[in-house]
């Protein structure tokens, strides 16, 4: 069979994103600090895009001599027609263009804007806000005054390069040794060293000597304490304190105050260096209750409102027949510029309906707490809209809503559904909220096995297999009956 190249043409359906799509796609996702980001990059892109408010005085009749470089008394020698063209912005004999721009009129102001006014220079804010030293560069700085030697500094740079967020060595000294070409005293000479800056304790290998070079930078001497971290660490993980008590000889009460000491030790130092920052967040929907009704309204604080500049307007409707390129190049900014401005609108109906839904779901969740939140799924809202299931999930990501019971995650009010022994269907959420409370309010020294507890919810009305309940108290972060009645003696011991 002879294999050889042709052109041939062919006639296929498919479905494409047309740019106009992918740009309100793109926009659904963002939050409002991000779509203000969006906005400026398009207000510096696209000149037939400005921020309502601005405006300089100057007259209308001297735009389309910045383009043309015409007189005044050419533009009044014009015909009436040309007028019209002008007016409108389009040029004179489309239809398409004429429908075009009556279907974005809304976004178009008569009114002759120019360039803005120049503002007052403000400080750059990068200048002005601090970057927090990390763990790996405070490290470095106490190397630098402390290894003068070349040979040492190299193993120090090598050392802390490896150390993790937790300050824990990862990668042995042997393999370091190896890496550098070095010996093996100097480096867990150098580790030694780096093992009493601050903060104490990084570089160590694991936990245990984490813990016993804390204890002798503090000169704690405490030979039980000592003990339990050498030998017992891994009764203290499953909180076996009798099993600790028997195997130093001592009571119970004794074994608390030891397991006091070593609590004052970092099991992880490098942690107060961490980059994690409490998350500060602006809720993008706000609910405020009026009566009897809950009033739903979008946050656009911050948020630039943008217009067609009339200027540019102008001198499309002059270079339609001066220009050809310039009006391509105008014609084809303005179709953007309307584009964008409907996406706009298309993004915060779109925010604006998927909320409403939501809210109207959850409406006992927020008159009367957790016990009223209903199991909720994004194709629900989706059909119940008329839009597509990834359409809501954009909506929902990122977004934060703030109602009279605080602030939450609009994707808080999403998730699975269980059936109750009636067949009605039961919040996830609530259900966790239940285990929780019983939790609390059992007889420490006897507390709920994960049996018990499905008696307990079963009898509610509520029906789930025990390895159910074990996985919400995992997700819940409870310890199992065993570990949390331990504790409780250990306390009493005292």
């Amino acid at each position: 069979m002879v294999m050889k190249q042709r052109l041939d043409q062919r006639q296929v359906q498919k479905l494409i994103l047309a740019p106009a799509l992918q740009q309100a796609i793109k926009l659904l996702p963002l939050t409002n600090l991000e779509l203000v980001e969006v906005i400026d990059e398009e207000l510096e892109a696209n000149p037939l895009l400005e921020l309502e408010g601005e405006a300089v005085e100057k007259k209308a009749e001297e735009a389309p001599d910045a383009l043309a470089g015409g007189s005044d008394k050419e533009d009044k020698s014009e015909p009436a027609e040309r007028s019209q063209a002008e007016e409108g912005g389009v040029e004179e004999p489309g239809d398409e263009d004429r429908e075009f721009e009556t279907y974005f009129q809304e976004y178009i102001d008569d009114g002759f804007r120019a360039a803005p006014q120049e503002r007052p220079e403000v400080p750059n804010l990068e200048n002005i806000v601090s970057r927090g030293a990390t763990l790996w560069d405070h490290l470095t700085w106490q190397a630098s005054l402390t290894f003068f030697d070349d040979a040492e500094r190299a193993i120090a740079d090598w050392l802390i390069g490896n150390i993790n967020e937790d300050g824990l060595l990862t990668q042995i000294p042997e393999e370091v040794a190896q890496a550098l070409g070095a010996p093996l005293e100097n480096v867990e000479s150098v580790r030694s060293k780096i093992m009493t800056f601050d903060p104490v304790g990084c570089g160590s290998r694991d936990l245990k000597e984490c813990l016993l070079v804390q204890m002798d930078h503090l000169q704690i001497k405490d030979e039980a304490a000592r003990a339990i971290i050498t030998q017992h660490l891994h009764l203290v993980e499953r909180s076996d304190f009798a099993q600790i008590a028997k195997a130093l000889g001592a009571s119970l009460s004794d074994v608390r105050y030891h397991l006091e000491v070593i609590k004052g030790l970092d099991p992880a130092p490098g942690r107060k260096y961490s980059l994690d920052r409490p998350a500060y967040v602006v809720p993008d929907i706000l609910v405020q209750k009026e009566g009897d009704h809950l009033r739903i309204s979008l946050n656009d604080e911050g948020i630039p409102r943008l217009r067609i500049n009339a200027y540019y307007r102008q001198l499309l409707a002059k270079a339609l027949k001066d220009n050809p390129e310039a009006y391509r190049y105008l014609k084809d900014k303005m179709k953007k510029a309307l584009w964008f401005l409907r996406s706009l609108d298309q993004r915060d109906q779109t925010i604006y309906k998927v909320a409403s839904a939501v809210v109207e779901r959850q409406r006992d969740f927020l008159e009367k707490g957790i016990e009223g939140l209903r199991p909720l799924t994004l194709l629900e809202i989706a059909q119940e809209i008329g839009v597509h299931e990834s359409t809501v999930g954009r909506v929902v990501a990122n977004k934060f809503i703030l109602t009279p019971r605080g602030t939450f995650s609009l994707k808080y009010f999403f998730h699975k559904s269980l059936h109750g022994e009636t067949g009605e269907e039961i919040s996830t959420l609530r259900i966790k909220d239940r285990i929780r409370h019983l939790v609390d309010l059992e007889d420490k020294g006897r507390p709920l096995s994960d049996m018990e507890i499905e008696e307990v919810l079963r009898r509610e009305n509520f029906r789930l297999a025990r390895r159910t309940v074990a996985k919400y108290r995992q997700q819940l972060g409870i310890p199992p009956s065993h570990i949390r009645k331990r504790k409780f003696l250990m306390e009493e011991s005292s």
